[in-house]
């Protein structure tokens, strides 16, 4: 397997790639990230940028699992040096359903108008879906150390109007499980991945507080949070989920943010 861009979602699947005994080349740019994947006995490709040089580490054995932003230029050359590979993966977002509102699912249409951001990341869906890649459209990654979990036990957080608005999810590492799945089964599609229960953002926040005995954060206005915290989507990955026969280890936020799951303990 080679890991484009092998950060937080990439380094997990890198990881559980190894775990199942496949060899894994890991590619990043800074040299505080080749740093961590080197202590932990990753071989690791440090690229400036992703262009044609690229294939010199592909043949038809190799699983490329893309995991970079997008920025307009650079997927269109690596889809074109990876074209030969054995599998592509490319791991996208559900933000380029924009304002839609209710269930998301592989059938939901994409709305008319587009942001740059949503512009360039279907582009990006475009170029390796020509080279037989699968799209896996994320919603918000957590896992043991990053989530809304953290942000509400460190008191940095914030709920969004009244906090009713749906969220979607994904465990990073029951998506590493379907990336995994992928490799060889289909070509040129695109799929919704998430976990079994979407689920109100005050659903989640009660939960958390009462699991960890943390104060409850504030209510503020909509308008004021990130773009990602005003989203009212339920993403619907049964199709995904049964296509790849992947069980998620996490099928709620409650199995993936209880103590057991995140080491935190109970305060």
């Amino acid at each position: 397997m080679l890991v484009l861009g092998c950060g937080y979602a990439g380094a997990a699947v890198a990881r559980l790639a190894r775990l199942r005994g496949a060899l894994v080349l890991a590619s990043v740019r800074s040299d505080a990230n080749a740093g961590v994947l080197r202590a932990e006995g990753f071989d690791v490709l440090q690229l400036s940028a992703v262009d044609a040089q690229v294939a010199e580490h592909v043949d038809a054995n190799t699983h490329v699992v893309v995991a970079f932003p997008p920025d307009g230029a650079t997927d269109a050359r690596a889809a074109a040096a990876i074209a030969h590979a054995g599998a592509v993966t490319y791991l996208s977002s559900t933000g380029v359903y924009g304002d839609h509102r209710g269930v998301v699912d592989d059938a939901t249409p994409l709305p008319a108008s587009k942001s740059p951001r949503s512009a360039m990341l279907l582009a990006a869906e475009a170029a390796y879906r020509a080279v037989g890649g699968v799209v896996f459209r994320c919603p918000a990654l957590y896992g043991r150390t990053r989530g809304l979990h953290m942000r509400v036990l460190r008191g940095e957080h914030s709920i969004p109007g009244d906090g009713t608005r749906y969220l979607s999810r994904i465990h990073v590492d029951d998506l590493a499980q379907c990336v995994l799945a992928s490799a060889g089964v289909v070509a040129d599609e695109t799929f919704v991945v998430g976990d079994c229960e979407p689920a109100t953002h005050i659903d989640v926040v009660r939960f958390l507080c009462a699991t960890y005995n943390a104060p409850m954060p504030p209510f503020v206005p909509l308008e004021s949070v990130h773009e990602s915290l005003r989203a009212d989507r339920r993403v619907d990955a049964s199709r995904t989920l049964a296509k790849f026969g992947v069980t998620c280890v996490y099928p709620t936020y409650r199995e993936g943010m209880s103590p057991s799951a995140t080491g935190l303990g109970q305060r």
